[in-house]
């Protein structure tokens, strides 16, 4: 009983939102089950280099270790902290931009490198970081800074520039949201859609819905979103002019024929080369999202049970862009119902967190990152049902890869951490609010008087 003591005492003193702490536990005890079942097929296994135990000792390095950044994120860091923090998000995403778009290789422990022939991850010594996933989290609150400051007229670089001969124009609001706020977001989603185009709109979004719900109107961002579709139309335009020559070696053509689909042009090459290398390459790149659709439709409503998927010998990276499809194989429409309810439980806790952060900073750093993990999971799982083109976007804290995760990790610790000011008021108004005996008596006393009227008649 005392052991038991201590553990519930350790859970009740988290000050955070515990809503939030028994989402993020449950995701990470649900990769656990999930990743162990799906990466029996991965090529290390397969090949014998590795045992699925292996595979599992891996993971849980990488869980310890982004829960130990969790937890600093959570007790370390306040809301000071990641205001300060968060100026930096802009500089440190163009530099792994930079890195990545220049195809940097000088130095041996620190180059970029390549995935399924994109040009999107940076090795470090013997690690590879995929810097898209923390672009997206550092973006998010680089933005929420930028906004409350522009809303603040806290641009202090700015505002000192404005004081010296021909940098008077710095000094005005529309070129300081043009500096601090558009052009980042356009450098950003520019060199993204070098290395992937899906996930350059879907960075995008989220930066455009982070500077709208920081409060900057609609009509604020008319201007830039022209501008941003003038751009793409620009660049489809270039594209089919050249005839792909222009922008050969980017990921321009590949994101085009996903938006595009290929099942009419597989079709006709069907027709045409019925048994070519052709024809099985093209086959091959459709394979997997159609084997996600199978395993979906053959989960049903209680799934196949754990250990029983069949099509994760045929999709080989199912652990990672496919594990809802996974999921509904082995856990049926009931396991597909429980991931959904924990992102949307998310989603509404996250509204309850802002509605109480007395920060404006805090309130936009939050309502960005919850948005951020949600959408993405909404946007994995609409992909892996078939609905929309395809990306490589993972779900957030199941999906196996250690910089997502980690990634994820330390956005939730910025979020437990900012709700601890955020809990103070719930709680406050939990104890202030009318108890339910209150409620109780009323109703009591009401039944009383019903039944004197009764008596009297």
């Amino acid at each position: 009983m005392a052991q038991k003591s201590r553990i519930w005492n350790f859970f009740d003193g988290l000050k955070g939102d515990k809503v939030v702490w028994m989402i993020v536990l449950t995701l990470i005890m649900c990769s656990a089950v999930c990743i162990f079942s799906s990466t029996s097929t991965t090529k290390e296994v397969m090949s014998g280099t590795q045992t699925r135990v292996d595979v599992m000792v891996d993971l849980i390095k990488v869980i310890i270790f982004g829960i130990v950044l969790l937890l600093v994120c959570y007790n370390f860091i306040g809301v000071k902290g990641y205001r300060v923090l968060a100026q930096l998000g802009f500089p440190v995403s163009a530099l792994l931009l930079l890195v990545v778009v220049t195809h940097f290789d000088s130095l041996s422990f620190f180059k970029a490198g390549q995935i399924n022939g994109a040009w999107r991850v940076i090795k470090i010594g013997g690690l590879q970081l995929h810097i898209y996933e923390v672009i997206k989290v550092a973006m998010v609150m680089y933005l929420a800074w930028a906004v409350d400051a522009f809303q603040k007229k806290e641009y202090r670089i700015a505002n000192l520039l404005s004081k010296l001969p021909h940098f008077h124009w710095l000094g005005k609001p529309g070129w300081q949201k043009i500096i601090y706020i558009y052009a980042p977001m356009f450098f950003v989603m520019g060199c993204v859609a070098l290395g992937s185009g899906s996930s350059a709109a879907f960075i995008g979004f989220i930066m455009f819905v982070t500077i709208l719900v920081g409060g900057l109107s609609m009509k604020e961002l008319i201007a830039p979103a022209f501008a941003l579709v003038a751009i793409i139309a620009g660049i489809l335009l270039i594209n089919k002019v050249t005839d792909g020559k222009m922008l050969e070696g980017t990921r321009i053509e590949t994101w085009v024929s996903r938006l595009q689909g290929s099942g009419d042009a597989l079709e006709d090459l069907h027709a045409a080369k019925p048994k070519s290398a052709e024809y099985y390459a093209a086959l091959d790149k459709i394979r997997q999202p159609y084997s996600a659709k199978i395993a979906i439709k053959q989960g049903g409503l209680l799934g196949k049970g754990a250990g029983q998927s069949t099509q994760r010998y045929v999709v080989p990276v199912m652990y990672e862009d496919y594990m809802f499809s996974f999921i509904v194989e082995e856990y049926g429409l009931i396991g597909a119902l429980i991931v959904i309810i924990l992102y949307v439980s998310l989603l509404a806790r996250g509204s309850v967190i802002v509605r109480n952060c007395k920060d404006n900073f805090g309130k936009i750093t939050v309502a960005g990152l919850i948005l951020l993990i949600s959408g993405q999971a909404m946007m994995h799982m609409l992909i892996n049902s078939g609905i929309g083109p395809l990306t490589g976007q993972t779900l957030p804290l199941i999906s196996y890869g250690s910089s997502s995760f980690i990634v994820f990790c330390i956005a939730f610790g910025v979020i437990l951490s900012i709700s601890r000011e955020a809990s103070k008021k719930i709680d406050r108004e939990t104890r202030t609010a009318e108890p339910l005996k209150m409620t109780h008596e009323g109703i009591q006393g009401e039944l009383d008087a019903l039944d004197e009227f009764e008596s009297e008649i």
